[in-house]
């Protein structure tokens, strides 16, 4: 009885989550990674296959989130500047990608089908976009999101997204069943920019203070909250506008890229991404109607190659004409192959009105499910190929040479900018070491900000935050805490994801000190320390002593503490070492200081 008040959600998630869990490590495992993992999971528990999951639309709909979320990530990641610096990228070679593929599918939908013109131009614009969800993934994977090859393909990605406007203005245009209430496509775009700048000055003017304040209040939970409510109000935004929630989540995230909230809001979003994520690409396998795929099969299989090769062709054009090596152009060319996501939305408008039937929508949906299921196998035999060397692109195609700029001497992440943090900062970059500074602290973080200090919020004992801050380009690790912190279960899953980093730390006393020592960390200084010393030292001068006799006394401290800290390291009792305490007065000849008795020793008979 039990198990029919059993919610029908829950058994489609443990569904889900069961094929993910099995496949996903499956073909990581062969090397043909987790994308197409996901999708093979969505078609194995999809109608087509097990039946497990009845509604892929739905899941599908909901699935959509994960690309917002990942738009988000990424414009976080991408500075206003940078963002600048692409525009030729984004505005040249990308229009020209849309535009030239655009046609060219046109044309050859017209040669294989017998769609009209008007029915033709509806799927093959779409056909020209790609999957920003999948292209974005496979460069993660392999780790070149952050290259020039990357960037450029990326560009292509963003300018899609804004062609999503005229290409619904289109398809409303063409439509045999106008609807009389639709938005005309100037106002359409009208309204595009005015969202887009009000996303601009929100991102800009209200979210930092926002987060500062609820950063202010060491609220983990509502910092969260605050995250999802900024990526899913500008989704909303542009949703209701009838665009691109992803866009719109892209321009929240660039305007958020300055703030000094970017890495912990990257760090809370991203388990968020990585699961919605997944869940799109199970969607996608779910959606593959094989029947039609079975029954159709030699127009499907045309539509696939004609599209991929039509496409790879024409990037790969493009992209020897904007710089790029062969090799590298190539591989974009197969990258952007696939049809992309937004082509089921088109396809669905342009059976309502009319121009196509559901059936060939659902033709149309095939064809750009087996390119996505494609384009990971043919995009990894195409990284094997080596870049031409011939060849001189007008920008880098590989990783950045090191992992610094010009002129740096390393990175360095410091955790904690108080009195303490602030001195090692500077002393780093008086070196020339690039410093990423992090902290909970929302008046430090503005303080900061006012001497032109860029620090970022967030608690640097978390893994996903020192990712986030790029923990894989540093160095060195720097915990500058002003408060007692647990070595152990900090330092364990640091150690374990980067065996090879420098860490050191401060302690914020002996007993501190210790723990430290005791979970691996060499380098340890207790804060007060030095200073104390620092102390006695001015107290023995006001006194009248001799610097010898200071220096004399300040080393047999050190040495007595040091054999003290040796002991209780290695015994593991806070009380050994104890006759290493200086209890009364030394007495020594100031002609031989090399040497200072303990008081338990017999004094030397004076000569």
């Amino acid at each position: 009885m039990a198990g029919a008040h059993t919610p029908a959600f829950l058994t489609e998630a443990v569904v889900y989550l069961g094929a993910s869990v099995v496949l996903v490590p499956l073909f990581i495992r062969a090397r043909l990674g987790a994308v197409l993992g996901y999708l093979a999971a969505g078609i194995l528990i999809g109608p087509s296959v097990l039946g497990l999951v009845a509604r892929p639309e739905q899941v599908l709909q909901f699935a959509e989130f994960g690309i917002v979320l990942l738009l988000f990530v990424i414009g976080l990641e991408l500075q206003p500047s940078r963002l600048w610096a692409l525009r030729r990228d984004i505005f040249g070679l990308g229009a020209a990608q849309v535009l030239l593929c655009g046609a060219a599918l046109t044309g050859f939908i017209l040669l294989v089908t017998t769609l009209s013109l008007e029915a033709a131009l509806v799927v093959g614009l779409p056909l020209a976009l790609s999957s920003t969800a999948l292209v974005i993934q496979l460069l993660n994977e392999r780790n070149i999101a952050g290259t020039a090859f990357g960037e450029r393909s990326f560009s292509i990605l963003l300018f899609q997204d804004l062609s999503i406007v005229p290409l619904l203005t289109v398809a409303a245009a063409l439509s045999r069943v106008p609807d009389p209430e639709a938005m005309p496509g100037g106002q359409m775009a009208l309204m595009t920019v005015a969202a887009l700048a009000g996303l601009v000055l929100a991102g800009r003017y209200l979210l930092p203070p926002l987060f500062r304040i609820i950063g202010s209040l060491g609220a983990r939970e509502a910092f969260v909250a605050a995250a999802l409510l900024s990526v899913l109000g500008s989704a909303l935004l542009m949703s209701s506008l009838g665009l691109s929630m992803a866009l719109g989540a892209f321009v929240a995230g660039v305007m958020l890229a300055d703030s000094p909230y970017r890495h912990a809001l990257e760090a809370d979003i991203e388990p968020f991404r990585g699961l919605l994520l997944g869940l799109f690409f199970v969607a996608i396998g779910m959606s593959l109607d094989l029947s039609v795929v079975v029954e159709r099969w030699q127009l499907v299989i045309t539509l696939v190659i004609g599209t991929m090769v039509i496409k790879t062709g024409i990037i790969m054009g493009l992209a020897r004409a904007f710089g790029k090596s062969t090799v590298r152009s190539f591989q974009m060319g197969l990258l952007l192959s696939q049809g992309g996501e937004f082509g089921f939305v088109l396809f669905a408008e342009a059976a309502r009105g009319q121009l196509i039937t559901p059936e060939a929508a659902g033709l149309f949906g095939a064809v750009v499910t087996v390119s996505m299921a494609l384009t990971p196998l043919l995009f990894l035999a195409a990284s094997r190929l080596q870049p031409d060397r011939g060849a001189a692109p007008a920008l880098p195609d590989g990783p950045e040479t090191g992992t610094h700029k010009a002129g740096e001497e390393g990175r360095a992440i410091v955790v904690g900018v108080g009195r303490f943090g602030q001195v090692v900062s500077q002393m780093l970059t008086a070196r020339g070491v690039s410093v990423t500074a992090i902290d909970l602290d929302a008046e430090i973080i503005e303080v900061s900000q006012r001497f032109g200090i860029k620090v970022y919020f967030g608690d640097g004992r978390r893994t996903e935050i020192l990712r986030a801050a790029g923990i894989e380009q540093a160095g060195l690790l720097v915990f500058a805490i002003d408060e007692r912190w647990d070595p152990v279960a900090t330092l364990a899953p640091i150690r374990a994801q980067w065996p090879d980093l420098s860490i050191l730390a401060r302690a914020y006393d002996r007993t501190h000190w210790l723990a430290l020592r005791r979970a691996g960390v060499e380098t340890v200084v207790r804060e007060t320390f030095d200073s104390g010393v620092h102390m006695g030292r001015a107290a023995l001068e006001v006194l009248g002593t001799p610097e010898t006799v200071i220096d004399a006394i300040e080393d047999e401290y050190r040495r007595r503490d040091l054999e003290r800290l040796d002991l209780q390291l290695c015994s593991g009792d806070a009380m050994s070492g104890g006759d290493r305490l200086i209890r009364g007065r030394l007495s020594f000849d100031e002609s031989t200081l090399g040497e200072i008795p303990f008081d338990d020793e017999p004094e030397p008979s004076p000569r």
